[in-house]
């Protein structure tokens, strides 16, 4: 039986990530993540956070833990999604649907990891389209709903065939989704994906002479850059979604940089939708989603 993980404070309300990680309550439902943790400069139990092996070995335990989710892995390279984060998302959704029952999501761009099928699914008992541009992310996401019963009737996967489309091949004839959700490419080129990781690892590494290299979350062309960047890609959803107004209560997506939102809500104002921007605070950084309706 696992066991259950102390109840702790901060993000949003349901988020049960607040505070810091209970690395006993990991340890003792993933041994394996033990040999991973070490003590920081103040005493406390951490691990190393530009360890990409580390740092999956973490989002194991959380998963197996939190979600009940006993077998979860991704490929070398594949994005490994800080889940803390990724879970509030989820929760603020969530609270556009309070009380609906039978919800439907579709997830954009799920990748390798599936996180925000599996974190929906397990916390709401959501069902979910979930969908991708690359081949081996849906096959790895398919090995991953495979190997866990409680997700087998919850998420159905669906290949991408066009890149220059996000929601026409995905939302057929039919379709009716209460949510979607999207967390878009954020940089313009790979060059800039590589520079800010190389940033984020220097930060992570400042003191620590075991300098690790490569990109400590990992991450593929389409889930870290696509030509033009996030602020492209809102424009290029934001046109796609009056598509399909009739079909999907609520649009929404992580917007990452804050100078994006007010160009994406003229598009969309434009377009004859309602927008709504729900502020995140996950410690020291705020982030946001952007939503909107025809309806």
């Amino acid at each position: 039986m696992l066991k259950k993980p102390v109840e702790k404070g901060q993000l949003h309300p349901n988020n049960p990530h607040k505070g810091k990680y209970d690395f006993k309550v990991l340890t003792d439902n993933l041994p394996e993540l033990k040999s991973f943790v070490k003590k920081n400069p103040s005493g406390e139990d951490t691990i190393d956070f530009s360890y990409n092996k580390g740092v999956i070995c973490l989002n194991k335990a959380l998963i197996k833990t939190y979600y009940k989710v006993d077998n979860w892995d991704i490929p070398e390279g594949f994005l490994c999604p800080p889940i803390p984060g990724r879970a509030d998302y989820i929760h603020y959704i969530g609270d556009l649907i309070a009380k609906k029952k039978n919800v439907r999501v579709l997830d954009i761009g799920t990748g390798a990891n599936c996180i925000y099928p599996i974190i929906g699914s397990q916390t709401y008992g959501w069902n979910y389209t979930a969908s991708d541009i690359d081949p081996k992310s849906i096959e790895n996401a398919q090995k991953i709903i495979d190997k866990n019963e409680n997700l087998k009737n919850k998420i159905k996967l669906k290949l991408q065939k066009d890149k220059n489309h996000i929601f026409v091949g995905i939302i057929e004839k039919g379709d009716k989704f209460d949510l979607t959700m999207c967390n878009p490419p954020f940089h313009g080129s790979l060059e800039d994906a590589l520079k800010a990781n190389k940033r984020k690892v220097d930060n992570l590494n400042k003191g620590n002479k075991d300098i690790k290299k490569g990109l400590n979350f990992g991450g593929q062309k389409a889930e870290l850059w696509c030509p033009g960047g996030e602020r492209l890609f809102l424009k290029k959803m934001a046109k796609e979604s009056a598509l399909f107004a009739s079909q999907v209560h609520y649009f929404t997506s992580l917007v990452s940089d804050k100078d994006n939102v007010k160009p994406t809500i003229k598009v969309l104002e434009k377009l004859g939708a309602k927008c709504q921007v729900l502020e995140m605070s996950q410690g020291q950084k705020i982030s946001r989603v952007l939503a909107w309706t025809f309806n």
